[in-house]
């Protein structure tokens, strides 16, 4: 609201692609709509990543159900490499370590992880590895520099959750 009323465009579409993002991965119905508002403030802005941010949240909306999903990730991995932002690298590779954990393909997943693992993050967001492992139930290999607030079981826990959560929806929506 502040950023609105301050016509801070930037600000507002970067939070409104951040929000569709986060449900994207926790709600697809409604990740709909926040996805449109977020493609509609963005218009007229230069914001290259908020823009990645945003296709990266209609590949997690869309996570285990389209079979053009990998074809438009690849795409925009190549669009996010041109852009060298490798925030939008290391998101579009968890997003895709979802899709994949979601579709119980435990060898893309593993891709996955690896293509996270080799980009240069320079620690910024290593924990999108654990992330990862948490999604399929891996163990770590390795020690992480990750800390969470609630500890490893219950982060692990609630990414578990969430693919397994759309798992059912998926069940549930055919």
């Amino acid at each position: 609201m502040e950023a609105e009323q301050h016509g801070v465009a930037g600000e507002r579409a970067t939070s409104q692609a951040q929000r569709a993002f986060v449900l994207a991965f926790t709600n697809p119905e409604p990740a709909d709509d926040e996805i449109e508002l977020a493609r509609h403030l963005i218009t007229g802005l230069n914001l290259r990543q908020t823009g990645h941010t945003i296709e990266i949240a209609t590949l997690v909306r869309d996570s285990g159900t389209q079979p053009d999903l990998e074809d438009r990730a690849r795409i925009l991995r190549e669009e996010i490499h041109t852009s060298g932002i490798t925030q939008a690298a290391a998101i579009l590779e968890l997003a895709m370590c979802f899709h994949h954990a979601v579709l119980g393909n435990d060898h893309a997943v593993t891709t996955a992880i690896a293509r996270l693992r080799d980009l240069p993050q320079g620690g910024d967001h290593a924990y999108y590895v654990d992330i990862a492992h948490f999604m399929v139930s891996l163990s770590l290999s390795g020690a992480s520099s990750a800390r969470w607030l609630d500890g490893e079981q219950a982060t692990r826990s609630r990414w578990r959750t969430l693919v397994t959560e759309r798992r059912e929806y998926l069940r549930n929506a055919r």
